[in-house]
């Protein structure tokens, strides 16, 4: 089979959508709802089917400049507006500025007179003078139910509604219609689902006596969307989807560096401290200083002048800002010059998506640099593993795409088989873990740390002992004993007979160079008596050099004054043979 070429699938035309404004919803639906065509939202009741059609309106109304009309057969229009203005949304004011239309059509069966044929006519144009009022690009029908109660008849009812959704469809507007879920359908009636082209499910469970909404798109006609269910909440902004983000992982990275505001534990990572926007995770049991690290690392990104989120579900902001100040960490000036925010609250108040809403919230309004969370399993008693671990995938991933550093503590069980895992099991999600732990010794408990991971850079593979003092936690160097690393009275112990061992040598040292002292000063005094006694050999043969050269020259003298005294006879001229 062919490999599908990705300029001419870019090229193939798209469906077109109505971006809803709801955030999350148009991320699930890839862009919004199908434009022009009816969507169905059904569920059960206090789910917010009718909030999730009116703020579609609203949306639609703000940030696309799309009037809208809203038809209400159960609530009126004063009840429909004093019910969504504590979301901000301001019926009145729309209505005065021709930007929407609210009618409210009182259904009532008891009211109706069976004569002749029942039909839509009249809705229909009561709904298209709305439209037309005030150029309505989309429409809320809220609820069905109400509309078709006066229809006894289901072929009837289920001819008016096919020509109710096709007449909709011809009027070229985006309309959100709810509904109430049925017994084994979607909706009580069995049709709306069908003939919709688009349904999205609400639904509205408790589970550990904690109450939990989802969302999930049951059919798209003619797009792709997020098939999954989605947690959603009705917050004071509104209604707020949460999909898992960067699903492709394609987010920027940085090779900055962030220092952990510990400079001995910068110097066990290779490139001295983490990547800007990675994630870091710091496990330990109880009592291990977990806290004090992430303190020191917020400490530290403000002092830089950067801005910081806090997280704490165990302590309130004055007792953290006591604990640290006692520890040399002083968080207050921080606090005061804006700098840094510490939100606390205790796990249980809100439920994981309510969480995970307000990390969101508070990340946009503040813009933070980094992020720091402590701890995060304490959220296991407001939810199971699966959706904790769901939970900060998301928001794993959220602060990621965002570029913003974040660091986790966890607590760790010490049982066999859990001393390198997590209850939350996202150890494997982050970039850098970080092991603060236990070192029991003879009868004393020690801290210990270590770097299991780092992901993109060499790391120290030591166990490094450290100790909470009142400037901060310090890590103290490697001391190798007999048996291996030794910590806390072993290590003094150990110091002290390095100590002891490096003062004798000293010591010997020191004997050895007072013996070569003395040693030199005898060969050198040994030397002298040498140098004394050639001198003397020296100038006894030199005297008697002189005296012999004296009389040499005294007999040289001697012979030449005789030979000069008796000078040598000359013989007499021979006779001539030869008589002349």
């Amino acid at each position: 089979m062919q490999a599908q070429n990705p300029a001419a699938a870019s090229a193939l035309p798209k469906l077109p959508k109505s971006p809803t404004g709801i955030e999350g919803l148009d991320e699930i639906t890839e862009g919004g709802l199908p434009l022009g065509r009816p969507t169905l939202i059904c569920g059960s009741a206090g789910c917010g089917k009718t909030l999730m059609g009116i703020e579609f309106l609203v949306r639609g109304i703000q940030e696309f400049n799309e009037p809208g009309v809203l038809m209400a057969f159960e609530e009126t229009v004063p009840e429909l507006a004093a019910n969504v203005a504590s979301l901000g949304f301001d019926l009145k004011n729309l209505q005065a500025q021709k930007l929407l239309r609210v009618d409210h059509v009182h259904v009532d069966r008891s009211e109706i007179e069976e004569t002749g044929e029942y039909d839509l006519d009249g809705l229909f144009i009561r709904l298209g003078y709305a439209i037309d009022s005030i150029g309505a690009k989309r429409v809320v029908l809220d609820t069905i139910e109400a509309l078709f109660s006066g229809f006894p008849n289901q072929a009837v009812l289920r001819s008016e509604i096919r020509r109710l959704f096709r007449w909709l469809k011809d009027r070229g507007v985006t309309t959100v219609i709810t509904a109430e879920r049925g017994d084994g359908s979607l909706t009580r009636q069995g049709l709306e689902e069908y003939v919709s082209d688009c349904v999205i499910l609400l639904d509205n469970r408790v589970i550990d006596q904690i109450t939990t909404r989802r969302l999930r798109i049951v059919k798209y006609r003619g797009s792709t969307h997020g098939t999954n269910e989605y947690p959603y909440l009705i917050t004071e902004d509104g209604i707020s989807v949460l999909p898992v983000t960067s699903l492709r992982l394609e987010h920027e990275v940085s090779d900055q560096i962030d220092s952990s505001g510990i400079p001995a534990l910068d110097e066990m990572f290779g490139r001295r401290g983490f990547y800007h926007g990675s994630s870091v995770l710091i496990t330990g049991t109880a009592g291990t200083a977990k806290t004090t690290l992430g303190a020191s690392f917020a400490r530290k990104i403000c002092q830089e002048g950067k801005r910081c989120l806090m997280f704490v579900f165990e302590e309130s902001p004055q007792q953290l800002i006591r604990n640290m100040r006692s520890v040399g960490i002083d968080l207050a000036p921080f606090i005061e010059n804006g700098l840094l925010h510490i939100e606390a609250s205790r796990p249980t108040l809100n439920g994981l998506e309510r969480h995970l809403v307000t990390i969101h919230r508070l990340v946009k309004e503040l813009d933070p640099y980094a992020v720091v969370i402590d701890p995060i399993t304490n959220l296991i008693s407001v939810g199971n593993m699966a959706e904790v671990r769901s939970m900060l995938t998301r928001l794993i991933d959220f602060l990621k795409v965002s570029n913003i550093t974040a660091v986790f503590t966890a607590l760790v069980n010490t049982g066999v088989g859990r001393a390198e895992m997590t209850e939350e099991g996202v150890s494997s999600l982050v970039d850098t873990w970080v092991s603060v732990r236990d070192l029991e010794g003879v009868g004393e408990r020690n801290r210990g740390l270590s770097i299991l991971k780092s992901r993109g850079m060499a790391h120290s593979n030591q166990v490094r002992e450290f100790i909470v003092t009142d400037h901060g936690i310090e890590l103290l160097d490697v001391v190798i004993g007999p048996t291996g690393i030794v910590t806390g009275a072993s290590r003094l112990t150990q110091q002290l007979a390095e100590h002891a061992q490096d003062l004798a040598a000293h010591q010997e040292a020191e004997r050895r160079d007072r013996e070569l002292e003395r040693r030199r000063r005898v060969l050198e005094a040994n030397i002298a008596n040498l140098r004394t006694e050639f001198e003397s050999v020296e100038e006894e043969l030199r005297q008697i050099t002189t005296h012999e050269q004296t009389r040499h020259q005294t007999l040289q003298s001697g012979k030449q004054r005789i030979a000069a005294a008796n000078p040598p006879i000359q013989n007499p001229p021979a006779a001539n043979p030869s008589g002349e």
